[in-house]
């Protein structure tokens, strides 16, 4: 159809926006049937690695299913979409009516086909949806979730001292200037709950406002797991009333609740509140208020 005899009111119509498939239908067709394989084999991957997994079977559905997407993909841009050429001269900036009218049509066309095309979209959508959940369940392989336990250490409230030999600790076995790296009873050996007891001086410390019960007769007990890179600190220095770390030469100043006073250290080891029961045991009041270990746990969520 020429401009003479184009029926009065329509607009001008541009073939280079026409899908490049001859039959439109028939390659919407073949891409709905990939996009369906694709979903069913993304769906049949999930089932899979929820029975247990089988590598041969994971592989092929994997397979399938990225297949059928990329087919389908594909087939859309080259068979669906216009193809051009698409030629704007520059020497001219303000268009004529012609290009207005031929900018108007594309933009029409163009929104026509993705509503004619919206099922499309929709199985599309599905096979990407169905492969996101088969590749959730991989997930499981990394092992059990840890939970509150990156926050938690195996000390409760009531929990007796003991020593690595699993003998209970009394508030008469150190003298002024001693050190006992204690465990919680039932868990000796446990890494994250090894602690360090000292008895800085013979009356109570009060380390930080709020803590002026935390030191039965002098006793104090800091988390023995350095907070710079987990390294277990082992080196008390009464004279100066610190606590050094080997690994890196942290120093952490016993008296002000074990703040880092040199070294990459930045937070402050945890102190553990203790008590003396009606027999001289020590017992913890409870679990350490923060998490012990290397300062990236400091941007965790504090326990309360």
């Amino acid at each position: 159809m020429t401009e003479s005899n184009r029926p009065e009111g329509t607009e001008p119509h541009d073939p280079h926006f026409d899908p490049a498939a001859r039959h439109p239908e028939r390659a919407e067709r073949t891409i709905a049937v990939a996009f369906v394989i694709a979903t069913v084999a993304g769906l049949a991957l999930a089932v899979t690695y929820w029975l247990g997994g089988q590598t041969q079977a994971e592989g092929a559905l994997l397979f399938v299913c990225l297949g059928g997407l990329g087919f389908g993909i594909t087939l859309w841009g080259k068979a669906l979409m216009a193809q051009g050429p698409f030629v704007q001269e520059r020497e001219n900036l303000i268009g004529s009516d012609e290009d207005k009218a031929a900018f108007k049509e594309s933009f029409v066309r163009g929104e026509e086909s993705f509503e004619r095309r919206r099922f499309l979209l929709r199985l599309l959508f599905g096979g990407v949806g169905a492969l996101g959940v088969a590749l959730i369940f991989p997930i499981r392989s990394l092992g059990p979730s840890p939970g509150r336990t990156l926050f938690r250490t195996q000390w409760r409230k009531g929990t007796r001292m003991v020593r690595s030999d699993g003998s209970p600790v009394r508030i008469s076995d150190l003298e002024v200037g001693g050190v006992l790296t204690v465990f919680p009873e039932g868990s000796v050996g446990s890494s994250d709950s090894q602690t360090l007891l000292l008895r800085p001086a013979p009356s109570p410390i009060t380390t930080q406002p709020g803590r002026e019960d935390w030191s039965p007769s002098g006793y104090l007990a800091f988390s023995k797991v350095c907070t710079h890179a987990g390294c277990p600190v082992g080196l008390y220095e009464h004279d100066r009333k610190q606590l050094l770390c080997p690994c890196h030469q942290s120093t952490f100043d016993v008296l002000q609740g074990c703040q880092p006073s040199f070294g990459p250290a930045t937070r402050p080891l945890p102190q553990l509140q203790i008590t003396v029961d009606e027999n001289g045991f020590f017992r913890a009041v409870d679990d350490y208020t923060d998490p012990i270990g290397p300062g990236f746990w400091n941007r965790g969520r504090r326990k309360g």
